[in-house]
């Protein structure tokens, strides 16, 4: 995403050293990017509309009412209701390596519109709840598809084009569907109640607990769900927005990433190994895949 922001470092124009705002409107959204260039503590933001907060550079330290305090990383978004304080700790910022975020802010009716098509015709097995983006606050990991989409999304907005609107619709559209599915999959992944109801979250808490398993493969998985395989991987994807395969594969990056921001002693083959990789060159493109950087770039990224 850093080339793609090279119109924005161009054309803003920076007033304060501490979450310096940029915006950018369109139709039914607004980008806002806000960069800290030195440390700071106990920022407060609040907006009138639900936004969705991704980390594009740095570390944050977010303080939200209803969760512990938590560390926010590149690769990783907030969706936030309206009217709801954020407190933000900035303990790497500086003026050689700033803190980059974006706030993309959607409006109300669009996401309803978006929401209510995706209730009618998408439903995980025995729990059709209604996904919503705007009643409670949500700390999401990405994938690949959606860092991608933010990067196509950012791109769109930052450059003038006459189709830009109805570009961003399309994508805004797109990019709220797979933040519910990834909602539903963070359901599936925390509520051990979900895990004894469906098959897809047997089958996920089964990959939970034999995360560094390297044998872990499709066909085995189709059979604890009793699907067969081709059945599994669509319900599967249909369910989580990703395939079973890049879901392992994401979690096992997830995983590593932990490791990184943990400890400093691990070489890369080590915590390829340790996050169950076969081999450090599968890990490393696995990683800058998902995360569109390598494994050492994200370590210098998160290091104080």
């Amino acid at each position: 995403m850093k080339s793609l922001l090279n119109q924005h470092n161009a054309q803003r124009k920076l007033t304060t050293l501490v979450e310096n705002k940029t915006t950018y409107n369109a139709e039914y959204a607004e980008l806002n990017i806000y960069e800290t260039h030195t440390l700071a503590e106990k920022v407060s933001l609040i907006f009138d509309f639900p936004i969705i907060a991704i980390m594009h550079t740095g570390k944050k330290v977010m303080h939200l009412d209803g969760f512990d305090s938590f560390d926010f990383f590149p690769g990783e978004s907030l969706v936030i209701p309206k009217n709801k304080e954020m407190i933000i700790d900035f303990p790497t910022a500086t003026k050689k390596c700033p803190t980059q975020c974006l706030a993309l802010g959607i409006d109300a009716s669009k996401i309803i519109e978006v929401v209510e098509k995706f209730n009618y015709n998408v439903a995980i097995e025995n729990e059709n709840n209604n996904w919503n983006l705007d009643e409670t606050a949500y700390h999401l990991v990405n994938n690949q598809d959606i860092n991608h989409l933010i990067e196509r999304l950012t791109y769109t907005f930052t450059n003038n084009s006459k189709s830009k609107d109805v570009l961003l619709d399309l994508m805004i559209q797109e990019l709220i569907v797979r933040l519910l599915q990834t909602k539903a999959k963070s359901l599936l992944l925390n509520d051990p109640k979900t895990y004894n109801d469906t098959r897809i979250g047997t089958v996920i808490k089964y990959i939970k607990e034999n995360l560094t398993n390297k044998d872990i493969n499709v066909e085995m998985l189709a059979k604890k769900a009793y699907l067969s395989t081709s059945h599994f991987h669509k319900q599967f994807k249909n369910t989580l927005g990703i395939s079973p395969i890049d879901y392992i594969n994401s979690e096992k990056i997830k995983f590593s990433k932990k490791i990184i921001q943990e400890s400093n002693d691990y070489r890369m083959s080590d915590i390829a190994f340790k996050s169950g990789f076969n081999n450090t060159s599968y890990f490393n493109r696995q990683f800058k895949k998902i995360e569109m950087m390598t494994p050492q770039q994200f370590k210098k990224s998160v290091s104080r």
